[in-house]
């Protein structure tokens, strides 16, 4: 009898189209199964035992061999062990088992004629004579969606340009004759490109404005009764507060968030930003609860229709979280493997990432586990790496350029290397603005 045949008693496994015959042509999924148990220092056995410890039903006798065969990429774990062997890795089941989805295009006038029958000047036409029915209603919120979603890889100051156009039209509408509804529906509008703004702002190193902006977006919320717009304004201030150092406000600004919106995407977010804080505090034990909370509810999610919506958690983003925690607590082993995985997922066939500020972060990474090791070329070629990279979150890279510019001078302070890193920081620090 075939212990791991699928059954509805039994726990079984799903035949993964292709056999693979070599560790060069493991599907990515077996790879990286295989990078995790040995960044853990895992036997093979190790990983079925941490397995045994995560379920709640008796597995059967012949798991070893079954992980072997996963691990090799022969079989596929079916919807039993995929879950298990997520929870068991401490990660999310679509980070390791992701499904191939099609990417959705960018809006542009042709697909925004498609969705609403109506393009962007038209939009912007009715908007100035306050026609506002519901078809126009969804083209604006097709607008703002896009601009979300092309936070991570536009020029900032031209998208905080953009935005602010679309802001003011908005602000003008509102003080127009609107049903319930439609005030509502632009008061949501605003919310969104409002912390947008602010985010975009923060970016640039224009704190202050940014901070404006948060408790602008924060109130728009409020008055609109919508709870994602509120809790990511609580997310900004942990976000503002953990690059300038304040670690319990970065707590106490997620717990905020986390009551305002439980249940929602921006919550994990929140457990993130909370674990950042802790694991910098070093309250490895608090950084665990946090991550485990965000991992259980981010799990529970549907996939995102937009993942690459600023204000969308996509799967992938949970392991950014622990890579910032794992370098931080000096699990080089674990936080060399995330930051490897986000700038492979990254990546795209021309050699630009989609991600460029996750794959900065990760880069400074490799640099400070490359440091740690003893490896200074390595560990300076990643930190430049980063530092070239056009768009950046100005706070956050210079927080992460620190780390790797605090460990190469207190290991590597006389080499030459290392002040050429030095310097290049501190230059990136003053492109801010």
């Amino acid at each position: 009898m075939d212990l791991f045949r699928k059954s509805s008693h039994q726990p079984g496994v799903a035949r993964y189209p292709r056999a693979v015959s070599d560790d060069g042509d493991r599907p990515a999924w077996a790879q990286r199964l295989r990078n995790e148990r040995l960044a853990r220092g895992w036997s093979q056995s190790d990983a079925v035992a941490a397995m045994r410890t995560f379920s709640t039903v008796p597995l059967p006798a012949g798991l070893l061999d079954q992980w072997k065969r996963w691990e090799r990429g022969r079989n596929y774990p079916d919807e039993f062990y995929r879950p298990l062997i997520a929870a068991t890795l401490g990660t999310v089941v679509e980070s390791i088992f992701e499904v191939k989805r099609p990417l959705r295009p960018r809006l542009t006038d042709e697909l925004l004629i498609v969705h609403s029958g109506m393009d962007t000047h038209e939009l912007v036409q009715r908007l100035r004579q306050s026609s506002v029915t519901d078809t126009t209603l969804d083209a604006l919120r097709l607008t703002v969606e896009q601009l979300c979603c092309d936070y991570a890889t536009h020029d900032p100051h031209s998208l905080i340009g953009e935005s602010r156009d679309w802001l003011t039209r908005l602000t003008d509408l509102l003080d127009t004759r609107l049903t319930l509804t439609q005030h509502r529906d632009v008061l949501d509008a605003a919310g969104w490109l409002t912390l947008l703004i602010g985010c975009l702002e923060y970016d640039t190193g224009q704190s202050r404005a940014a901070e404006a902006t948060r408790t602008a977006a924060l109130d728009l919320g409020t008055e609109a009764g919508n709870e994602s717009v509120m809790a990511w304004a609580h997310e900004m201030r942990a976000w503002f507060a953990l690059t300038a150092g304040r670690y319990r406000e970065v707590v106490a600004a997620a717990q905020a968030g986390q009551d305002a919106a439980p249940g929602r995407s921006v919550a994990v977010q929140l457990y993130g930003q909370e674990a950042k804080a802790w694991a910098r505090m070093g309250n490895h034990r608090h950084v665990v609860r946090a991550l485990e909370n965000g991992r259980v509810l981010l799990d529970s999610l549907p996939y995102p229709e937009r993942p690459d919506n600023h204000f969308v958690v996509d799967p992938d983003k949970f392991d950014f979280y622990a890579m910032d925690c794992y370098r931080l607590i000096g699990d080089d082993k674990l936080a060399e493997m995330h930051a490897r995985e986000i700038i492979r997922k990254s990546t795209i066939v021309d050699g630009t990432s989609t991600s460029p500020m996750r794959s900065a972060e990760a880069r400074l990474t490799l640099g400070v586990v490359a440091a740690r090791r003893g490896e200074l070329d390595q560990a300076v070629s990643h930190g430049h790496e980063a530092l070239a990279i056009d768009r950046r979150s100005q706070p956050s890279l210079l927080m992460i350029g620190k780390e790797l510019d605090d460990v190469l001078r207190q290991r590597y302070g006389s080499e030459p290397e290392t002040n050429d890193f030095h310097d290049a920081l501190i230059q990136a620090s003053r492109g801010a603005a």
